[in-house]
């Protein structure tokens, strides 16, 4: 099998994707038809439903649908009892806290990312930044940094007393697992799919990565297409588990590539994951979650195994519920 590169993957699955949605106009334009009665969220794991009803919140106070995303994520990133996402995050293997972010406007087809940045808390605020000020969609490291500071970002330590002790206990431990060997099962992230009932999408994520990583790496959190990605034409997605695994998928956008060609988010959501094992039976065994909605407002989700059982928030028609979605294998 010749290898694939991920540069032309992405232009045949995105260039797929425009082509299938282009195909079904009626569908793209019967906004006022919309099955959803209104904001629909969907979010990863069970502090979604506090990031929901923040969300929910500024969006029924005027926000817009990607104010809305960015501010229910902002909730969760700030929460030091989160140790996979912002302030309190788990560091890599020389004990710095690294975030990545991604958010997607699905109206105006426009997305932000940062990766390793650095000593700021909202890692998703700053990607949002990264849209409406600047005409590049992802800023790394230093210069991700540097661009918080110019618009105002205050910086400060992330590493909390408990995800300290964490890494010096990993540290000491001299049978410690590393990323030169095997991984740790540490995959949490936030990631959210919004739409406000009338065709809209916008979609986000969040992460501070694998606990004790190798230093500089980047997987699909803040990887538009692989852990989120979002189109008015048809819908959005997001990713959790085993970002590098996620990541030579292009998960997200092939997600909302099946939905273009006229499937379900559910059966979406499943064929992506079966997709997986079908090109190696190893990923049977990943950590590999995901969500979808189309812009009717309609949802899907799926876990590989029951070792990496997602369970996920939705916000709809005032309510917010916990749910536990289905297993593959």
């Amino acid at each position: 099998m010749e290898p694939v590169d991920r540069r032309e993957f992405m232009k045949s699955m995105t260039g797929g994707a425009a082509l299938a949605a282009a195909s079904l106009p009626a569908r793209a334009a019967s906004t006022s038809e919309s099955s959803s009665s209104g904001l629909v969220l969907l979010t990863t794991w069970e502090w979604g439903q506090n990031a929901n009803e923040r969300a929910s919140q500024v969006f029924q106070s005027g926000g817009s649908l990607l104010d809305a995303v960015e501010k229910g994520i902002n909730v969760v990133e700030d929460d030091p009892k989160i140790m996979t996402v912002g302030y309190g995050g788990l560091p890599n293997a020389d004990g710095v806290v690294e975030l990545d972010a991604a958010i997607m406007d699905g109206t105006r087809h426009r997305a932000g990312s940062v990766c390793n940045l650095h000593m700021i808390k909202n890692p998703i605020s700053v990607a949002r930044q990264v849209i409406e000020k600047t005409s590049h969609t992802t800023l790394a490291g230093e210069g991700a940094f540097l661009f918080a500071l110019k618009l105002g970002f205050q910086p400060q330590q992330l590493l909390t007393p408990a995800s300290l002790q964490k890494w010096m206990d990993w540290k000491a431990d001299p049978h410690r697992q590393t990323f030169w060997l095997k991984s740790p099962a540490n995959h949490d992230t936030i990631g959210m799919v919004a739409t406000d009932g009338k065709g809209h999408m916008a979609a986000g994520c969040s992460t501070s990565g694998l606990a004790f990583k190798i230093p500089g790496r980047v997987a699909d959190s803040s990887l538009v297409g692989c852990g989120v990605y979002a189109d008015d034409n048809v819908g959005g997605a997001s990713a959790t588990g085993d970002g590098d695994l996620m990541t030579n998928y292009c998960t997200s956008v092939s997600i909302v590539s099946v939905m273009a060609r006229g499937a379900s988010p559910q059966e979406a959501c499943e064929e992506i994951l079966r997709h997986m094992v079908r090109t190696d039976a190893k990923n049977r065994e990943g950590q590999c979650a995901v969500i979808a909605m189309n812009d009717r407002g309609e949802m899907g989700n799926a876990s590989m195994n029951a070792g990496f059982r997602l369970r996920y928030s939705v916000w709809q028609n005032g309510t917010s519920e916990l749910h536990e979605g289905p297993v593959l294998y």
